[in-house]
């Protein structure tokens, strides 16, 4: 068993249930949604069964928790780097800066296995809610830009996120990536009489 240092009992159960997430979160990237059972995250986790089923009664428990936890710590480092931006077009940049950043550190690795687990329809349909929820930010910051049809510039702009996210996942330099992915970024979102009158990089 885990030595847990906690000065209430409360906290002692906090930090367990804490371990228990982490171990599941560890065994649905590793090895897929099917093996997360109390019994493997316990064992993952070094406590019994037993000790598991105090805080999840059930492979589905497992699975919808690590559903809400998939995106609440990226939500809320996202939700601060955007806070910080001055206006959408920075606020967009942001998103995709931080989004990136942990995708990096490997954040969206659980949403993803999530998203191909074949989970039970409620997981599935709250998976979805949280995404969007996720994704709103940088959509409202699109529509605050003025891009024409800007549920599908979006939609295009976040094409790029998802193929700058496969990049750093292959190895790709976190910096190069970013850099070059914002650059097209800010294309796509400068209005086009500013891109026909603007003189081109070196002249």
């Amino acid at each position: 068993m885990p030595k847990i240092n906690a000065s209430t009992v409360a906290e002692h159960r906090a930090q367990q249930r804490e371990a228990l997430i982490g171990a599941a979160i560890d065994i649905l990237v590793s090895e897929g949604a099917t093996a997360v059972t109390p019994a493997a995250v316990g064992a993952r986790a070094g406590l019994a069964r037993s000790s598991v089923y105090q805080y999840f009664d059930s492979s589905a428990a497992l699975l919808a928790t690590i559903t809400e936890e998939a995106f609440r710590r990226s939500n809320q480092a996202l939700t601060n780097a955007m806070a910080a931006a001055k206006g959408p077009v920075e606020r967009v940049e942001a998103f995709f800066r931080e989004s990136l950043r942990l995708g990096a550190e490997g954040a969206h690795r659980p949403a993803a296995a999530l998203m191909s687990a074949g989970l039970p329809p409620a997981c599935q349909e709250r998976l979805m809610e949280l995404h969007l929820e996720q994704v709103e930010p940088f959509r409202a910051a699109v529509r605050q830009i003025g891009a024409p049809d800007p549920a599908l510039t979006a939609d295009l702009i976040a094409g790029m996120l998802h193929t700058a996210l496969a990049a750093v996942d292959r190895g790709a330099p976190l910096d190069t990536v970013t850099e070059r992915t914002l650059v097209l970024v800010r294309r796509c979102l400068t209005p086009a009489d500013r891109v026909l009158h603007e003189p081109e990089e070196g002249t």
